[in-house]
């Protein structure tokens, strides 16, 4: 498979380029930056563009199957993320190719609550609440854009470097948590989860989380 991702030089791209890579298929990279390019595996096919939330150019999804959005705005920058997630929805579409975003556990209900991480007062520090509302509004521009093909994927509550162990479950609306209440889930499992959907097309048209 043809695989593009934008964001791969950032914690979660990083990680779902090396797991796409470690299972066979031809990947491509859109990077900010030439010095961001060098840091990636040699088998990576790397694009330097400043990425616009007015236009992401529909040549560069051209010969792929599957385009992966991983991107994250600067601190500070939060809101950038609706722009840019439009501008590569509308190339997607356009190109008639595959999309896999990677959302925020900001959209997802607490369990037994009619409230979300977002809404639920208090449940999210201030610091965090910039990214997780750019990310309730990513989701909101998903469902209103969103082909029957393309998937979002959204991490637990806590989403850190760790070990790929390749075991995780699967959920839909609802935050998953572990007997004793925590909703984590390493970076690199999150990355197996995101290639496993690349391939098996188990969420089309949906959202989705995945955790411990």
């Amino acid at each position: 498979m043809n695989i593009l991702i934008f964001g791969a030089a950032g914690d979660v791209g990083r990680r779902v380029v090396a797991e796409a890579l470690a299972r066979g298929h031809v990947v491509s990279a859109v990077v900010r930056r030439p010095e961001q390019a060098a840091t990636l595996p040699k088998d990576v096919t790397c694009q330097v563009a400043d990425i616009h939330p007015d236009s992401v150019p529909v040549a560069m999804m051209a010969g792929q199957d599957l385009v992966i959005s991983a991107l994250r705005p600067p601190e500070g920058q939060e809101p950038l993320l609706v722009g840019l997630t439009r501008a590569i929805c509308l190339a997607a579409e356009a190109s008639k190719v595959r999309l896999l975003l990677v959302g925020g556990a900001a959209i997802l209900k607490l369990p037994g609550k009619d409230t979300t991480v977002l809404t639920e007062p208090g449940f999210l520090p201030e610091h965090l609440l910039p990214i997780a509302k750019a990310c309730q509004q990513q989701y909101e521009l998903f469902e209103s854009m969103k082909a029957d093909d393309w998937a979002l994927q959204a991490p637990p509550a806590m989403l850190v470097p760790g070990e790929r162990t390749g075991h995780y479950r699967r959920g839909l609306d609802e935050l998953l948590t572990d007997n004793e209440g925590n909703s984590h889930i390493s970076i690199e499992d999150f990355a197996v989860a995101l290639i496993d959907e690349a391939e098996l097309g188990l969420h089309k048209g949906q959202r989705y989380t995945v955790a411990y």
